[in-house]
């Protein structure tokens, strides 16, 4: 059960604005990505785990025939949607709400229902908005189960994480399931190794000593939003393509790195030299890619780019695929050493968290200044390892800090980073903390 008193005022606002009590409640978690960024939707495995701050929701049924919108947050607004019509959501403007209604779109469509049961909702929240820890997610999720508990259906958890990952793509993220599944799946004290087809996921025992605490850059960065994100899963879904043609496979049905790495039953390794050897450096344009797959222009439009990347004429192919590749290895090595736990532990976990930090920031281009000035700051102040987490471009940073060095490292990390600027030191109570692994998601009844 979560806060007690965030609890307690969601239950006020709820019968203050609805005149009633709530039925039930529903939270689902926000996460942080240990290791494994922006490869879940090329097809490989993550390593994330919940963290304590989640989406929470107030909810009773009725037959009003209508679905009531409102957010604890003033600055959020209410909205409300008849439940006979068909639910629209306007990817050209990401309101809170429709994050909500991906998930209630995503039940429906389950299960064909042509009448969803009527709910009247207030939703609050601990998670930083569009900060990397997937309030926008565990939004999405925390609806699917509140829409699935209304309606009477049940539904697994596996399920439930593959239903909102899809849904949420009707805002217009092309996300390959990370976030949804580890909000549904995760267990309080243990990390999880997230595979993908078939979704599965495996604890992950974190080394005693160490904690990992999270720092957020202050600058937001809001997916659905802009485009930099589905600009890299567009250069990776063509880069699959180019791969598999070098060497002589199919690549039409071919969507992910993983797939020709499957396809050509090589090691990731072995896919890292053929990406030297076979995508250069300098960035592709439409023509040369057009030629090389020996399609059109109007094909590479309505095949390969998504609504939000029409307009990109250069593709960093090499760069892009590098990381992927390199990135999945990684994963691997940490969940190796956590299972085997060495002497050493610590040291190399932190190792590979500063490489993928490098490997985002130099190959995936989806780091940012603040970010890159606060993984250098969190270092020197006694992390073994930091590095960005979730899609990058803004939001957090997580490091991993030996147990005895978190007070001093916190202290150093607030007075280099947060104190000299008066926007990041007014934020920081809400941006700096240490992060235990938290449950998943759930639904549950007053006490």
């Amino acid at each position: 059960n979560p806060q007690p008193n965030l609890m307690k005022n969601l239950k006020e606002n709820f019968e203050s604005k609805y005149g009633e009590s709530p039925l039930f409640y529903a939270f689902a978690p926000g996460r942080v990505n240990l290791i494994g960024e922006h490869i879940d939707y090329c097809g490989y495995s993550v390593l994330p785990m919940a963290i304590e701050q989640n989406i929470l929701a107030a909810v009773s049924v009725n037959n009003s025939g209508k679905i009531q919108l409102a957010n604890a947050n003033p600055k959020y607004k209410d909205f409300s949607v008849s439940c006979s019509e068909e639910i629209a959501i306007d990817r050209d403007d990401p309101q809170w709400y429709y994050y909500f209604l991906c998930g209630v779109k995503g039940i429906q469509e389950k299960f064909g229902l042509n009448h969803l049961a009527g709910m009247s909702c207030v939703i609050d929240g601990t998670i930083p908005p569009s900060s990397g820890l997937s309030s926008s997610s565990a939004l999405v999720c925390c609806s699917g189960l509140v829409t699935m508990e209304a309606n009477q259906k049940s539904l697994s958890k596996v399920a439930l994480a593959e239903i909102c990952a899809k849904s949420e793509r009707y805002i217009g993220t092309e996300g390959g399931g990370m976030d949804q599944s580890i909000s549904f799946l995760a267990e309080a004290g243990t990390a999880k190794l997230i595979e993908f087809q078939p979704l599965r996921a495996t604890d992950v025992k974190l080394p005693d000593g160490a904690v990992f605490v999270i720092s957020n850059c202050c600058v937001e960065m809001n997916k659905a939003a802009s485009s930099h994100y589905n600009i890299r899963v567009v250069e990776c879904r063509i880069a699959t393509k180019m791969l598999a043609q070098a060497r002589g496979v199919d690549s039409s049905r071919l969507l992910k790195l993983a797939h020709v790495q499957m396809e050509l039953k090589a090691s990731l390794e072995e896919m890292l030299a053929l990406v030297d050897e076979v995508l250069h450096p300098e960035p592709y344009s439409r023509e040369e890619i057009c030629k090389v797959l020996g399609i059109t222009s109007e094909q590479f439009s309505t095949e390969l780019l998504s609504a939000n990347t029409q307009d990109m004429t250069q593709f960093k192919l090499h760069q892009r695929a590098k990381h992927v590749y390199g990135e999945a290895a990684r994963v691997l090595q940490f969940k190796s050493v956590c299972d085997s736990e060495p002497a050493d532990a610590k040291r190399l976990l932190g190792e590979l968290m500063n490489q993928s930090h490098a490997s985002c920031r130099d190959l995936y281009e989806c780091s940012c200044p603040e970010l890159d000035q606060l993984v250098d700051i969190c270092l020197k102040s006694g992390a073994v390892g930091s590095r960005l987490t979730g899609a990058g471009w803004g939001g957090c940073a997580v490091s991993m800090v030996p147990s005895e060095k978190v007070e001093s490292f916190l202290q150093a990390v607030r007075e280099e980073y947060y104190l000299p600027d008066p926007r990041r030191a007014a934020m920081e109570k809400q941006s700096l903390f240490v992060s235990k692994p938290g449950g998943g998601a759930a639904i549950f009844l007053e006490e």
